[in-house]
Formats: structure tokens, sequence, C-alpha cells
């Protein structure tokens, strides 16, 4: 399609769905989601020029995923935000198949995407570019075009740049599959932006002491924190364990020290990021307070996703709350940004015998909660929380099978802080040391109710909306 035929298509979209999205009970009131259609991958987070920018990919025209576009939305505290249309559709050659994921960098003032540029030939054939736009005076986005091709040795799926600035270049971390199907990170540098060189192969499947380790690592994200080089990635093809990699495709982190000659990153172990049922192609940004933040896609490609009952609503996926990243005693932590406080309501405390304690209201909440002995939460229908001395289970109805299902997290839970939002639900286990996110569709003003012989601590808040019209 043409611009003008995206823009006529987009706008029919908007005006016949919007309604119908809005009257969901299942619709977030402070997550971000898509005005219509489906949501994946958070892209280009950015703070540029002192407010926050945000992409993510988005196929207004249906709850399918196809030839994906670039919303964009923009936040002056990474709580209210606003939606400002969209910044790329696929009207080129080089990305006749859809604007895959990218990242955002300020390149002397101008705030520039880089993104994949994704062609299809047929069902086994496909190719990729990697791309750059420049935003212009009026907000528009001018597409540069390709600058770096297909690496030698890989297949067609090679996508997701993650560009940065360090040590006078550009530097980025794109996710690749070699042509014998082993997932990899490969290391880029480049003066400009325009003219790129391999570094090195960054990590992946057979590479260093790891083994054979997935067919795909999508979405890498490379930083320092805590005095390490942490790389995020998503590596697909994990064969599930007793209580890891329960999820069809995994999202994690691996530490350890880059050789910036090499590209080479000498790492220890993967470490799941989110123990939960849906977290998936993070990115990260780091703010002008020195902060690493980052925001999840609350989905999976490939998986329960199309029997969502938000469909028949016409939107479909939303993104996790935006969470600041630390790192403490060898471990990455992750807490939510403390802006969100913004919008908590008037706090009610309580203590007590769990199953003397009072019901709440579940749909939009925040709930902090120390916990000695076992403890059951229900959240309305389709989802329950036990603590006890081995760890902490959440049990989700899954929508698509009828059929309840688990995921664990094994230690001493000594507090938790739980983040509702009509079909969401974020666990930030011991400060941040574990989190566990899912989504789940509990139906209109779903309760809070309590179980077990336990005794609890509490505060609860209402939380209102942070979207700006």
């Amino acid at each position: 399609m043409t611009e003008q035929q995206w823009l006529n298509r987009l706008s029919e979209a908007l005006l016949g769905g919007l309604n119908r999205a809005e009257g969901d009970p299942h619709r977030p009131g402070w997550h971000i989601a898509a005005p219509v259609g489906l949501l994946n991958d958070p892209n280009g987070f950015i703070q540029f020029d002192g407010r926050y920018r945000l992409f993510y990919q988005w196929n207004p025209l249906a709850c399918a995923h196809g030839a994906k576009t670039w919303g964009q939305l923009v936040s002056d505290d990474l709580v209210h935000w606003q939606h400002l249309g969209l910044a790329l559709a696929p009207t080129e050659d080089y990305e006749r198949n859809g604007c895959y994921s990218g990242s955002a960098v300020d390149n002397n003032g101008e705030l520039t995407l880089i993104y994949t540029g994704n062609v299809k030939y047929d069902r086994e054939r496909r190719t990729a570019f990697q791309c750059l736009a420049v935003e212009r005076e009026f907000g528009e986005f001018e597409k540069l075009g390709p600058v770096l091709d297909l690496p030698e040795g890989y297949s067609g799926h090679v996508r997701d740049p993650k560009v940065w600035w360090h040590d006078g270049r550009w530097w980025m971390v794109l996710a690749a599959q070699s042509e014998d199907g082993q997932g990899k990170v490969l290391l880029y540098r480049s003066p400009d932006l325009h003219h790129w060189q391999q570094t090195g192969v960054l990590a992946g499947s057979g590479e260093g002491n790891i083994g054979e380790f997935g067919y795909m690592w999508e979405c890498p994200d490379l930083f320092e924190l805590g005095g390490r080089q942490v790389l995020i990635c998503c590596p697909q093809g994990l064969p599930a364990e007793a209580e890891r990699y329960q999820n069809l495709y995994q999202c994690g982190w691996l530490a350890g020290e880059l050789d910036w000659h090499s590209g080479r990153l000498a790492h220890g172990d993967f470490h799941e990021l989110d123990l939960g049922f849906e977290f998936y192609a993070p990115q990260t940004t780091l703010d002008d307070q020195g902060r690493r933040l980052l925001i999840g896609w609350l989905g999976l490609p490939d998986d329960n996703e199309p029997a969502q009952p938000t469909r028949d609503y016409g939107w479909m996926n939303q993104l996790s709350c935006p969470r600041v990243l630390s790192w403490r005693q060898g471990h990455l932590y992750q807490n939510p940004v403390p802006e969100l406080a913004a919008l908590r309501g008037e706090v009610l405390r309580w203590q007590g015998l769990a199953v003397q304690a009072p019901r709440l209201q579940g749909g939009r909440a925040e709930l902090e909660l120390d916990v000695s002995g076992e403890v059951r939460i229900y959240l309305g229908q389709a989802a329950v929380l036990t603590l006890n001395a081995d760890g902490l289970e959440l049990r989700r109805l899954n929508w698509r099978s009828g059929e309840w299902e688990s995921r664990r997290w094994r230690g001493q839970v000594s507090d938790l802080r739980l983040l509702l939002d009509s079909s969401s639900i974020e666990l930030f286990i011991n400060g941040g040391e574990a989190t566990m996110s899912a989504r789940y569709f509990p139906g209109a003003n779903p309760e809070i109710r309590w179980g077990g012989a336990g005794e609890i601590r509490f505060c609860y808040w209402p939380l209102g909306s942070a979207w700006v019209e």
C-alpha cells in the first residue's frame, strides 16, 4: 500500500473501532495498548528533548500479525501517555512485509529510528534490511532507506537492531539466525549510523560455554549496569524443563565483560527475566536521571494470543508497566517506576488473619503485602496466588484450553507487590528480586478474596487512568 492508502485504512479502523475497544471490561486503564488492532514489541524507547518517546509494533487493521507499522506515544512522566498515531508504515519495497522492531537514538538533536525492513519472497525465503528514518519538523518521519544488508553466513532471519553511543561511535546489537539454524546476537559499530562494520558474534547458541541454546535470539539489548555488561534477549527453541523455560519462547539475561575489539561477551548463566506466563521483547533506555528503564510486551507470539477475548472488541495485547533496573549482589532487579504512585487513590491498610481480610476491588489496583504462613489470594475467578514456605505459585485459567496452569518461584517471600489492570497481573517479589507477569480475563468488576491459615499485612490502593486525550 502507498502511504496515503495506509492513512485511509487507519482512519477507517480508528473511526470504526475506538468505541468498541473502549467498551471492553478487559481494556487496561493505565497500561499501554493500541487504540485498535494488534500491538506487540515495544520499539524506540527513548527520552528525547526531555520527553519519553515510545513506539510499538502495530497492525491497526486487524487482530492478527501481518505487515507491521510503528505506532507512537509520548509522555512527560512515564505515567500519562498520549498516542501520536502512525510513525512508520511499510510503503517501500525494502520493507514491504513490515517495518519490524528496532530502536531510537538522539543523533545530534535528530530523533532517528533504526528498524528492520522485512521482505518475504515465499514461505521459505526471506531477507531483511536494517533501515533509518529521521523525525522532521511536524512529527513526520523521513525514511533514509537501508544501511545494512543481510550479513554473510546468516538466514533471512536478521532483525531487531538496538543502537547506542559509546566511546565516540555508534554500536548495534542485532538478532540473527545462522545458516545452520543457530540463534546469535551480532555486534556492529559505525561512525555515522550509515556505514556499519561487524565486530563479532556477541553471544548465542553454540558460543562460549552456553552450548545449544535455541534457533533464534530475538530483541537483543546490551547495556552497562553495576559495572557489568548485561545482555537481554529472547531465545526461541529452548526445551521446557521441570520449572524453567515453561513458555513457548523465553526472555532472559546474561551478564559479563565485553571485549569491544573482538565483540565477544564473556558471560555467566542465562536467567529468565520474568517467571510468569507472558513477558517478551523488552527494550530499555537510559533516561536523564541516569536510570536504566525497561518496558516489555505482556504477550507471546504463536501461543494463546489468537484466543484472547479482546478480539471481539477489536484490540489485542498490551505492554508492561515501566520498570527500573538495578544490579544487586550479582543479580538483576526490576521494580515499577516510582512515578506510578501518582495513580494511587486513597490507601487502605489492614492486618490480621488472611481468612478475615476484607474483599477488595481487583480491576485496577496496587497491593503491597507482607505474609506469614500460607496465604491464598483469589483474583476474580481467573487467577490464584499461593504463598507458603516453598515460595510462590501463580495459577491462572487458560482462556484457550479452559484448563488451570501454573508458574512457580522458589524461595522465601519476604514481601510482595501486585499491580493489576483489568486483564493483567505483574508481581514483584522481594523488592524486585523476581517478577511474574501474566494476562488473565476475570470479567467486569473482579474482587480480591483471601484464604489460607496465614497472617497478612497490606496496603491497598485503587489506581486511576493514565491516558491523555
